[in-house]
């Protein structure tokens, strides 16, 4: 029985240890597949500066010209609604109506107490002409006379502000309200936009900045409709530049009725009107990400380091970059997809 019992004791302990060998050459081999692919192989090149050609090439964004808020100046119950998202409505339309009870009935009242307020006015007016109020008398039915006046002026406003009208021309965007519903002062009951006339919002360099003027010619073309150019203008620069050291430019730009834009699309501008020039670049391999949330892995020493940089001009497969980079460091322009931030790479030549 003693023999057994000792048997499966031995037992258990081989079956132990092997197990705890197992674990630990598992952990070594795991330790040692993340040390060889901590270094990764990398391709990279060498940020200078290159020469552009004379065409600006930016992505910007193109939206309406003009958005505005719909928000109501009374408060109470809906009663009416006389519009949906997407219908085309002209400055003056009625579009929500508001229970108006009580409005009109304070009206008639201010009504009955302008005419009342009158009538005295009149009546001392002649009294003091025969020499029978005083002129403060007169003055005091006189100031009467104003206050209802007042008064009957805001009734009438109170009455026309239960009917909410379209503050502009253009298209509805948004429906916040339904009828039968209550609405406080000063809420939104929507939004519209006048896409008649579009922006284009996009940020070029300082050097840039300088060469454009109100005025210049711009193309501008989209993915919706390869191959054709729609030709607009600038219409401002700023003065003060942005966080990134861009100056924005804002692009007036028709909506052509046979190739109709949309706000919130991207749109490709060209300006041709700069000069060609030197400028820090990058070949387009080296980026991570949009154009517009441009980065890019620089090498300091072996580590590779992700960086957020700004993308300027294209022209080709060279980008400009306005910030992030400086002449002279090395960014990867191949093996991107294995990399993380601070990980260990080898440069291939």
């Amino acid at each position: 029985m003693k023999k057994f019992i000792f048997t499966i004791i031995a037992s258990v302990i081989v079956i132990v240890i092997i197990v705890l060998l197992f674990v630990v050459g598992h952990k070594k081999e795991n330790t040692g597949k993340r040390e060889v692919l901590s270094d990764v192989p990398v391709t990279i090149d060498t940020v200078q500066k290159q020469p552009l050609s004379n065409l600006v090439s930016l992505v910007g964004l193109i939206d309406a010209a003009s958005e505005v808020e719909i928000v109501t100046e009374a408060h109470g119950l809906i009663t009416k609604v006389n519009f949906k998202i997407g219908d085309q409505v002209k400055k003056g339309t009625v579009l929500v109506e508001i229970d108006d009870l009580l409005t009109k009935s304070d009206l008639a009242k201010q009504e009955i107490n302008y005419f009342k307020a009158k009538r005295d006015f009149e009546r001392n007016k002649t009294l003091y002409e025969q020499n029978s109020i005083s002129a403060s008398q007169l003055d005091i039915s006189r100031l009467d006379m104003q206050a209802a006046e007042n008064d009957l002026t805001r009734a009438k406003r109170a009455l026309d502000d239960t009917k909410v009208k379209a503050p502009m021309n253009g298209t509805i965007n948004s429906k916040k309200i339904n009828e039968g519903s209550y609405i406080q002062q000063n809420s939104s009951i929507g939004n519209i936009v006048d896409i008649s006339t579009l922006k284009v919002k996009v940020s070029v360099s300082e050097r840039d900045a300088f060469m454009l003027h109100p005025g210049d010619s711009v193309e501008v073309t989209t993915d919706v409709y390869p191959g054709h150019i729609f030709q607009g203008h600038i219409d401002n620069i700023a003065s003060k530049a942005d966080e990134a050291h861009t100056y924005p430019v804002e692009i007036h730009l028709p909506n052509d009725p046979a190739f109709p834009l949309k706000g919130g699309m991207f749109g490709r501008i060209n300006f041709t009107s700069v000069t060609s020039r030197n400028a820090i670049a990058i070949s387009r391999d080296a980026l991570i990400g949009s154009v517009k949330d441009a980065q890019v892995f620089v090498i300091k020493g072996n580590i590779a380091i992700l960086r957020n940089i700004t993308i300027g001009r294209e022209s080709g497969q060279l980008l400009e970059v306005l910030n992030g980079l400086e002449e002279g460091e090395m960014v990867v322009t191949s093996g991107q997809n294995n990399l993380s931030d601070n990980l260990k790479v080898i440069i291939v030549k």
